[in-house]
């Protein structure tokens, strides 16, 4: 059984124990989190789309870590004028690991 869920304006395909880094989200490590953002349920051959959401469908995980992730380098350059300007940018990161999907 996977679903689809839809948090931080990206779209993710988990199973119960898969483990995904999203956007952040706000807790401790070991807090239960929900997604109620379920945007397609599969259990074998049944699959359900939502029109967006499939009501009543959620799903429950264990917030793992919350951590930056790997640095972007920003550059921007005008060729002959002199003009350079760098900068960095670490995005905060949480990893989820999914432990429970109820199908609505």
């Amino acid at each position: 059984m996977f679903a689809v869920i839809k948090t931080g304006g990206k779209q993710y395909r988990v199973a119960a124990g898969d483990e995904i880094v999203v956007e952040k989200i706000d807790g401790e490590p070991g807090a239960s989190v929900s997604f109620s953002d379920v945007l397609m349920v599969a259990d074998g051959a049944k699959v359900t789309v939502g029109a967006p959401r499939v009501a009543g469908a959620s799903v429950t995980g264990e917030l793992v870590a919350t951590a930056k992730g790997e640095k972007v380098v920003v550059f921007k350059k005008r060729r002959r004028s002199t003009y350079r300007r760098k900068n960095g940018h670490r995005q905060l990161e949480s990893t989820v690991k999914i432990t429970a999907i109820q199908a609505g």
